[in-house]
């Protein structure tokens, strides 16, 4: 291994020496001709002081003289008095040169909401890119702009909103300057653009109700502004970012200061819901079910905010994509349910074990996963993805002042095998220097009977510019008959992590007790040590500045050690070349070694009873990936591998086309085959999955995914029709189906209709 790296280093270091020697409206009306005449491409501007820049970014708060019609024409004479945020600059691809084309923002308030005027110049509005019109759009894929506002000026939290040219949206919640980001999170708020011939312009009011502030009556928030220019693969702001950060860096946002008398009203939501379904299994005869609930939030104080839901319902949530498992180990399936994902990122705890995407993107397949303490998905889920009925939940979660504070309580109904079952999270965190943390955080599962489960731990982040440093412990606690004697029933971790726009290095090292008992949480290995790596360096080859944005070479490390024996249980290397290309494609080639000691027999192809046995095993595979352009009509995304696997020997192939008609058709297909043939048989495993997004308006969508599996023989469709009749008020019409593919036979089939209505105070 020490020889591999040195060589690696040794590779990396001659190409970055060779590199380094290689060549190197109101607005409408007062501004008409500006806009009549060409918008101009801007000329360099002197090297940026990122540390003091956001300091002189500041916006005067003005409060609207009349009221504000949403029609994107920025015509109200209100408009004509705000201050004007302009000269915007990139991060992306030039860093700190002056926006191709620059952007204009004006911001106004009065009792209940505030206001966003945009207009974003282009010389060449005919080639604006717009590719989906979703709710919560894919952001990176079109032109685009994006607001970061922090509401309690702490530089750590906020909000994001955005939008592009066809008016569709996208919000958000950060923590921590993006470390937790929940992009579930939805807030009422409203949009309207236009396109014109100078470029394209936006009309944003925010209820004052959606967001969370303190109660002073003259306020200052952080204030920062994105603009995407897709076709340049361009990313400018208002308040300058160095490269290596986003809009999320809101410790360098600027500020919109003078806000006066601003108040969030009742802040109580009510949305109550019906659900009415049809259930098929196998030959059976269909039954019915009809069923209400509610869901309640309100804000008690504001920072806090207190949720409550009885009757649950998530039989609109899309099905889970299905994946391959070649591993011993659990798959993790994504939390994809409204009211977990909801302030989800406060219940995070400790910082990440793994060292931040090894892969380079797609340069590992089927790793195993990292252990999560908390896992939302143990709740009101089957082992097998099924539901169980949930009875009733309470969530208190937010700020006051520097402390965050989640609570969240489920008392889950019994079902068949599974007993009615509470749960219970407790999760502070205190924010200490200017970017730190520190926090505990205590789960509780309580079954019927003597069954119970806990879990406490302490956590700890450190953040100084570019270095992060985190640690974590924590200990569980379960009746003697849930655990085996002798085995420890604790979890620690440290690890540190320094990345800037050139170098990236992190390393954590871990270790999980034998008898780590986490029933909350996600735990793929116990009885372990873990030591886990990442280096790297990144570069902008000048000679081929035209064709190549940057290169990424990098070596991975993921290391498990067994404490039984004190023997390597598992050793994964990767070295891999990553290179991204202007027009927002990429290519990668590696390899990655492997060495697995296996005590036990396991499956990888349940069908057939494909299993790998006991034994050591060394080996590698070689790799290449290519992703076209994919805001483009058709991109493709592909991946190729061979070598050695375990005893035996692997092929993997990946395609993927997409296709984009327009900003309402969107099509895909993903197919990925592996071609495997170990000692105790041979199989090609085959994952197909098929995707068509049809979008009438942003109001209106349709969504249909369907999958095939070889391993299981079944394929599954899910269909889904959505109309957002008011803000945050649904209708729902779901259509899901399992058939055998041997057969033909249908395995089971349900269609399902829910209607909510959000009545907010």
């Amino acid at each position: 291994m020490v020889r591999s790296v040195a060589t690696f280093c040794t590779v990396a270091c001659a190409l970055i020496f060779a590199q380094a020697g290689s060549p190197s409206s109101a607005l409408a009306q007062a501004s008409t001709a500006a806009q009549a005449a060409p918008a101009a491409r801007r000329t360099a501007a002197a090297p940026i002081d990122y540390a003091t820049a956001h300091l002189e970014r500041r916006l005067p708060a003005v409060r609207a003289a009349g009221s504000i019609t949403l029609d994107g024409r920025l015509d109200e004479p209100a408009w004509l008095d705000a201050p004007m945020a302009t000269n915007f600059i990139q991060n992306d691809p030039r860093e700190g040169d002056p926006a191709t084309f620059d952007t204009e923002v004006r911001v106004l308030y009065d009792d209940e909401a505030l206001y966003f005027g945009i207009f974003a110049r282009d010389d060449e509005p005919g080639r604006i890119i717009v590719s989906d019109i979703d709710k919560d759009f894919d952001t990176n894929r079109s032109d685009g702009f994006r607001i970061a506002l922090d509401t309690f000026h702490d530089q750590r939290n906020g909000y994001q909103f955005a939008t592009n040219p066809a008016g569709a949206k996208w919000d958000a919640q950060m923590a921590n300057e993006g470390r937790e980001n929940n992009v579930n999170w939805d807030g009422i708020w409203d949009v309207t653009t236009t396109v014109g011939e100078t470029g394209w312009t936006a009309e944003i009011r925010i209820p004052f109700r959606t967001l969370k502030f303190t109660n002073s009556d003259i306020q200052t928030w952080g204030v920062n502004f994105e603009r995407k220019i897709r076709r340049l693969n361009e990313d400018s702001y208002w308040s300058p970012l160095p490269r290596i950060y986003d809009l999320q860096r809101v410790s360098l946002a600027g500020s919109v200061d003078g806000l006066r008398g601003l108040r969030p009203g009742m802040n109580l939501r009510v949305k109550p819901s019906a659900v009415t379904s049809s259930n098929t299994v196998g030959g059976a005869k269909a039954t019915g079910d009809f069923d209400m609930g509610v869901d309640v939030k309100y804000g008690v104080t504001s920072g806090l905010v207190w949720d409550f839901t009885v009757n649950t319902d998530f039989s609109q949530v899309e099905a889970d994509e299905q994946q391959i498992n070649l591993t011993r180990f659990s798959l993790l399936f994504p939390e994809k349910r409204d009211f977990f994902l909801e302030n989800s990122g406060i219940f995070q705890f400790g910082g990440s074990g793994r060292g931040g995407g090894g892969g380079g993107g797609g340069g590992r397949q089927n790793a195993p996963q990292e252990m999560q303490l908390f896992f939302s998905r143990n709740i009101g889920l089957s082992n097998d993805g099924n539901a169980i009925p949930i009875l009733a939940g309470s969530r208190l979660s937010g700020r006051q002042g520097p402390v965050s504070i989640g609570i969240l309580n489920i008392q889950q109904r019994e079902l068949g095998n599974a007993p009615a079952t509470n749960f219970t999270a407790l999760r502070v965190r205190r924010d200490i220097l200017a970017q730190s943390d520190i926090g505990a955080i205590f789960l509780n599962k309580d079954a019927s009977g003597p069954n119970f489960n806990r879990v406490a731990g302490f956590d700890a982040n450190f953040r100084f510019g570019f270095l992060n440093l985190t640690g974590y412990a924590a200990n569980t606690f379960s009746p003697d008959s849930a655990v085996a004697a002798g085995g420890d029933t604790y979890v620690t971790r440290v690890g540190f992590d320094y990345n800037n726009r050139d170098w990236q290095a992190q390393l954590s090292s871990s270790n999980i007790g034998s008898n780590f008992n986490d029933e909350l949480g996600f735990v793929p290995r116990r009885g372990v040590g873990t030591l886990n790596g990442v280096f790297g360096t990144r570069w902008r080859p000048q000679a081929l500045s035209k064709v190549v944005r940057e290169a990424y070479i990098h070596w991975h490390l993921d290391q498990f050690t067994r404490h039984l024996d004190d023997a390597v249980e598992s050793r994964y290397q990767g070295y891999h070349w990553m290179s991204r290309f202007q027009d927002g494609s990429n290519a990668e080639i590696g390899v990655n070694t492997n060495v697995e000691d296996i005590l036990a027999p396991f499956t990888i192809n349940r069908s057939l009873g494909t299993r790998i046995t006991p034994g050591r095993y060394e080996f590698s595979e070689f790799f290449g990936l290519w992703n076209t352009n994919n805001s483009a009509p058709v991109s493709v995304s592909s991946r190729y591998s061979n070598g050695r696997f375990y005893d035996g020997y692997r092929r993997g192939y990946s395609i993927g086309p997409a296709f984009r008609l327009n900003e309402n058709l969107n099509a895909s297909v993903s197919l990925q085959l592996n071609d495997i043939d170990v000692a105790t048989g041979s199989f090609v495993s085959k994952l197909l999955s098929t995707r068509i997004n049809y979008n009438f308006n942003t109001k209106m969508f349709f969504n249909g995914l369907l999958q095939y599996n070889s391993d299981n023989h079944q394929w599954t469709s899910n269909l889904r029709f959505n109309i957002i009749h008011r803000p945050l008020s649904d209708f729902f019409l779901v259509y899901n189906e399992q058939r055998d593919e041997r057969t033909g036979d249908m395995l089971s089939r349900a269609v399902i209709a829910k209607m909510t209505y959000l009545v907010a105070f």
